[in-house]
């Protein structure tokens, strides 16, 4: 299967799949989705591809990353909310000549989350990356903060996800110090059509460089059967990159199964 066929794909489901999710789903779930830590249950299978990189700007990587989200309500009020990245990369000649292929890194985050009187919501806990030791792999334990804070306004989600992380090795394979900024906005229709504006810049302090993918996106809330899906395909543009990364327009495409509360 082509590419420009695999990521036309949401796009066609989202023209046939059944526009009964207004009987499946509470009104605000579309707009609770936009919410990086709500309290739902939901797996996000996402397809990332980037271009042009290496040191001859030939190499491509695919990026698969299962990334399931589960909250834990607690009795006063708040949630725990963990979510588990595990990517599954395919590089070609970003080394050239070579292919490369694995599980690489897993990251774990949870948030202890709360939304105040002003209708803020935040959260704070740890995060650890856990190496996998493929070919594709940091081999490196690190561990470090995140937080996150956001707020409604009647259609319009926005705030912002930071984390750091340090290596935990007294001799580590890849030295790691990391800072992680991801600003997000969106805005949500009476129809369950979503529109973002993300990031998810980094800046490693170990090389002194920024990647900052810059994501554009359409998603919409719809079901196949009984299963509620919540379909998404976006366009990016690497405004800064390391050396040897992407650069230029990147592609994603996702289909995040969700599991609302009863």
């Amino acid at each position: 299967m082509s590419f420009k066929l695999l990521f036309a794909i949401p796009f066609l489901s989202l023209a046939t799949v059944s526009t009964g999710v207004h009987a499946q789903a509470s009104d605000d779930l579309a707009q609770q989705l936009a919410n990086p830590i709500a309290a739902i249950i939901s797996v996000p299978f996402q397809l990332n591809y980037d271009d042009n990189m290496g040191p001859n700007n030939k190499g491509n990587r695919k990026t698969f990353n299962l990334q399931p989200v589960i909250p834990f309500s607690m009795e006063n009020g708040a949630n725990i909310v963990t979510r588990t990245i595990i990517p599954y990369i395919w590089e070609k000649d970003v080394v050239p000549g070579k292919s490369r292929e694995g599980v690489a890194d897993v990251l774990f985050s949870a948030w202890y989350s709360k939304t105040t009187e002003s209708g803020v919501t935040w959260g704070v806990g740890p995060t650890v990356r856990i190496p996998t030791n493929s070919d594709v792999s940091t081999e490196t334990w690190a561990a470090g903060a995140t937080g996150i804070a956001l707020k409604v306004v009647g259609p319009w989600t926005y705030g912002g996800l930071a984390y750091h992380l340090w290596d935990l090795e007294s001799n580590p394979t890849v030295p790691t110090s990391t800072t992680g900024l991801q600003p997000f906005l969106s805005y949500t229709t009476d129809t369950k059509w979503t529109y973002s504006l993300t990031s998810e810049s980094s800046y490693n302090w170990e090389t002194e460089q920024w990647s900052v993918p810059i994501n554009i996106s359409a998603s919409k809330l719809a079901p196949i059967g009984k299963t509620l899906i919540n379909w998404q395909a976006g366009v990016g543009y690497w405004a800064n990159s390391p050396t040897f990364g992407p650069e230029g327009i990147r592609y994603r495409v996702q289909a995040q199964i969700v599991i609302p509360k009863k």
